[in-house]
C-alpha cells in the first residue's frame, strides 16, 4: 500500500477515534488515555495537538484518499518523541513503516525517541526498520491493560 501524510483535517478525526477504540489496537498501544471512548477528552485532545505549533501531526492517507491513521512528533527540543497509530485493517502491510519514514523527513532533528510495550514487536521492528535502536526499557502503568508493563526505549541518534 502506498501511502502520504497530509496535515490533520477535521473529518480524519472520528477516524482516528474509531481506530483508537479498537480493543486489539488498544492492547498493542497500551499507554494510551484513561478512558478511550471519552470523546470530548479526545476531541480536547486533538484540539490542543493542532494548535501547537511545536507539534507535527499528519493523518496517514492511503489509496483512493482512504484515512489510515496518524502520525506525529511531539515534545522538548531534547525529548522529542514519534507516536503513531495504524487501524487495524492495515497492520501487516508496512503502512506505519512508510509513515514513520515519511514523517522523520518532515522532523530530521535528532535524537528522537519512541516507546513501545515491550511485547508489541510489531511496533518494535517498525521503529527499527527506521533506524531506531533499543536504548533502555521502563515499567510503566498501562491504561488500556489496566497494570504495570515493561516497556522499550528507542532512539534515533542520527
Amino acid at each position: 500500500m502506498q501511502i502520504v501524510l497530509r496535515d490533520v483535517r477535521d473529518a480524519d478525526l472520528p477516524i482516528f477515534f474509531a481506530h483508537m477504540n479498537d480493543p486489539e489496537g488498544l492492547r498493542m498501544a497500551a499507554f494510551t488515555a484513561k478512558d478511550p471512548s471519552d470523546s470530548a477528552y479526545f476531541e480536547a485532545h486533538w484540539a490542543r495537538i493542532r494548535q501547537d505549533p511545536t507539534i507535527i501531526a499528519r493523518t496517514v492517507v492511503g489509496d483512493s484518499d482512504e484515512v489510515v491513521g496518524n502520525a506525529a512528533v511531539f515534545g522538548p527540543p531534547e525529548e522529542r518523541e514519534v507516536t503513531y497509530w495504524i487501524g487495524r485493517q492495515y497492520w501487516g502491510r508496512g503502512v506505519a513503516t512508510a509513515a514513520l519514514r515519511e514523517l522523520l523527513v518532515l522532523a530530521p532533528e535528532r535524537p528522537l525517541h519512541g516507546r513501545a510495550a515491550a511485547d508489541n514487536l510489531a511496533s518494535i521492528q517498525v521503529l527499527k526498520k527506521c533506524g531506531f535502536a533499543v536504548s533502555g526499557s521502563d515499567r510503566c502503568f498501562a491504561n488500556a491493560r489496566g497494570e504495570e508493563i515493561d516497556e522499550a526505549l528507542l532512539t534515533l541518534a542520527d
